[in-house]
């Protein structure tokens, strides 16, 4: 190969000097064609390296094909299996080849449809509709609601609650799968802390309560990683039919309102449509779905949530964000709580003290008729202590002798004379006969 400095003497003696090829040739001892290759060069040569190839290009289909069935696995998880398959590369160039291969990737994903087997799974999330719901002594409440879907037949439930903890997920969870009428062999949440204690989507731990009622129920539980709506798209999707379908121009008076009117819509109207995906009246394929479905367990799991409580002063325990009255007396103790999303039961060592309906009005006092006579009747009773207006009968002291049978013969004083005086009282005949 010829240097820059041949290619330039050869354009200079052809170009300024004007001489034939021949005699550059003879000049610079070279051939006449090499001459004439040098001349239709446009650009000096330049020093090519031949590429070898990369260690890694033996296995870019199987990096590939591990990106199509997940396409945010890490480099270390990629290079482990590539070196059980024979590559001997760094991870380095595994990184800079994923950095460029991996966005592909994941677009495709973003737009590709998942098709589930029935029964499958579902998918659950929680919705919060733009309302407040009336809970009584003029105060609202915001509305949510745990929605459960189906993605075979597209079929879904709902159940309302005042918030979304895990108090409220639980009996959610439930009331959803009884509507369903069974239990997919997985559900996939998102990465929430009424369900999640910690860590984010792989990593996660859910609540015991939380595994607890699942493992019952016999269904696995999929938690995403964080920004990850698509991969519950069928859920998002009925929440976003609920608010354009079934919210407008509804008014609801209750939470149990609220429920009632959306079970008879889901009956009338959203299981009546012909879904385009599904082929057919959602009604039709859930009917085919339902007969996949894991039976729910008889008796159900609890759902109630127990909680410890101690009890004021005035004889209340705070549960939420409501007073429960419990009877006078207790001042001080830890009691145990059982919550449901109807009633508020407090108990002390399993004997039951006070039943109340729950109550979500922020602040509110719950107070039982019973509990605010004995409460009245305590305070009085405190008061005319404190006053002294109590009167005590004076104890008559014989009787403790006679009961041990220690009468003496002579005089002995009496407790109480008319003026408040100790006297004398004689001996009663039957006991000087016995002295």
């Amino acid at each position: 190969m010829y240097s820059v400095k041949d290619w330039a003497e050869v354009h200079r003696q052809f170009e300024r000097e004007r001489l034939p090829k021949a005699r550059i040739a003879r000049r610079l001892g070279m051939s006449r064609g090499t001459v004439s290759r040098l001349l239709a060069l446009p650009e000096p040569p330049r020093y090519t390296r031949v590429p070898k190839g990369s260690m890694l290009d033996p296995h870019r289909d199987r990096v590939a094909a591990m990106l199509d069935e997940d396409a945010d696995v890490p480099a270390t998880v990629v290079v482990e299996h590539l070196r059980r398959e024979g590559y001997a590369g760094g991870i380095t160039i595994l990184k800079e080849h994923l950095a460029t291969v991996r966005p592909q990737f994941l677009a495709a994903r973003s737009y590709q449809r998942t098709t589930y087997l029935p029964g499958e799974i579902g998918h659950a999330d929680w919705w919060e509709a733009p309302r407040r719901v009336p809970v009584g002594k003029g105060a609202t409440r915001k509305l949510y609601a745990l929605v459960t879907t189906l993605p075979h037949s597209a079929a879904h439930a709902a159940v309302f609650t005042h918030s979304k903890t895990m108090a409220d997920v639980r009996p959610a969870a439930v009331g959803c799968f009884q509507r369903l009428g069974g239990v997919p062999e997985a559900v996939v949440m998102d990465n929430d802390s009424s369900v999640v204690a910690t860590g984010k989507g792989r990593f996660a731990r859910l609540h015991e309560e939380v595994a607890a009622l699942f493992g019952h129920l016999g269904a696995k539980v999929i938690i995403l990683e964080p920004r990850r709506p698509e991969s519950k798209g069928q859920v998002e999707r009925t929440n976003g039919y609920l608010e354009t379908s079934f919210l407008p121009l509804r008014r609801f008076t209750s939470l149990a309102d609220a429920q009632a009117q959306h079970d008879t819509w889901a009956c009338e109207v959203a299981y009546r449509r012909h879904h385009r995906r599904v082929g057919g009246r959602v009604a039709d394929a859930w009917a085919v779905e339902r007969t996949f479905l894991r039976s729910l367990p008889d008796p159900l799991p609890a759902t109630d949530t127990l909680l410890e409580v101690r009890v004021s002063k005035d004889g209340f325990v705070r549960v939420g964000a409501a007073d429960y009255s419990v009877p006078p007396g207790l001042s001080g103790r830890r009691l145990a709580v059982r919550l449901s999303p109807e009633m508020v039961v407090v108990t002390l060592d399993g004997s039951e003290l006070a039943r109340h309906r729950r109550s979500f009005v922020p602040a509110d006092v719950v107070l039982h008729p019973a509990h605010a006579r004995a409460l009245r009747q305590a305070r009085e009773a405190r008061g005319r202590l404190e006053s002294g207006d109590v009167a005590l009968p004076t104890p008559d002291l014989e009787r403790y002798d006679r009961l041990v049978g220690a009468a003496s013969a002579g005089p002995r004083v009496h407790p109480g004379s008319g003026d408040g005086s100790p006297r004398l009282s004689e001996p009663r005949l039957g006991e000087e006969e016995a002295g």
